[in-house]
């Protein structure tokens, strides 16, 4: 059986060390290296490959959400999964605009832990329920309801697979597309549902059921 290889990226040697444990154990993957702070972690990334990289947020060096963008910009396989102890809705938004809707609380329970690792390696979105419960929260401020009726088929197809955490290469991909197409599929739907950002987009997925029974 091929395991999920697992890179750790944290700055707490005692935090790396309880995580190995826990991965290593799971008898369908394993820990293929550690890295301190967010430039060492971005560097392992590339050069190892890992099918996960389980990041850290406030790290030295270079942050975890500098490490999402700068991945952003390559042709990198490797899936993310943010582990933090931070929960405001805020802080939540700035991680989904990154580019990743693989989130995960550090008060998790270990079985979340590896929940989450295995669906990252499958290409799936995984929030930790808490987050979930953040971004279900009305915004302060009243605005139009988005209308999914609005869209075209392929527009949800498409809004759906980035709601779940599909790059606009993978989207292009499964749906024979070309990346441009995909992107102006995004905007367009974006724009007639009046959303800004994948915060937004997520909350508005969850509202119609588009991430129920996507956890596996």
């Amino acid at each position: 059986m091929t395991k999920v290889r697992v890179l750790l990226v944290d700055d707490h040697a005692v935090v790396r060390g309880g995580l190995r444990l826990l991965i290593d154990a799971q008898s369908d993957m394993e820990v293929v290296g550690e890295a301190e702070n967010g430039r060492e972690g971005l560097d392992m990334i590339r050069k190892v490959q890992p099918d996960v990289a389980v990041v850290d947020i406030n790290m030295p060096v270079l942050s975890g959400l500098d490490l999402v963008k700068e991945l952003q910009q390559d042709e990198c396989t490797t899936r993310l999964l943010i582990l933090t102890a931070h929960e405001e809705r805020s802080y939540i938004a700035q991680v989904l605009r990154a580019g990743t809707v693989r989130f995960l609380l550090k008060r998790s329970a270990v079985d979340e832990l590896i929940q989450a690792i295995r669906t990252a390696a499958a290409g799936g979105q995984y929030l930790d329920t808490n987050v979930l419960q953040a971004l279900s929260e009305p915004d302060s401020a009243d605005g139009p309801v988005p209308d999914v009726g609005a869209l075209s088929q392929r527009e949800r197809e498409v809004l759906e697979l980035i709601a779940r955490g599909y790059s606009n290469k993978e989207i292009a991909a499964r749906l024979d597309l070309s990346i441009k197409t995909v992107e102006t599929y995004k905007a367009r739907s974006m724009d007639k549902l009046g959303l800004q950002g994948r915060a937004s987009l997520v909350r508005f997925a969850m509202e119609q059921g588009w991430l129920e029974d996507r956890q596996s």
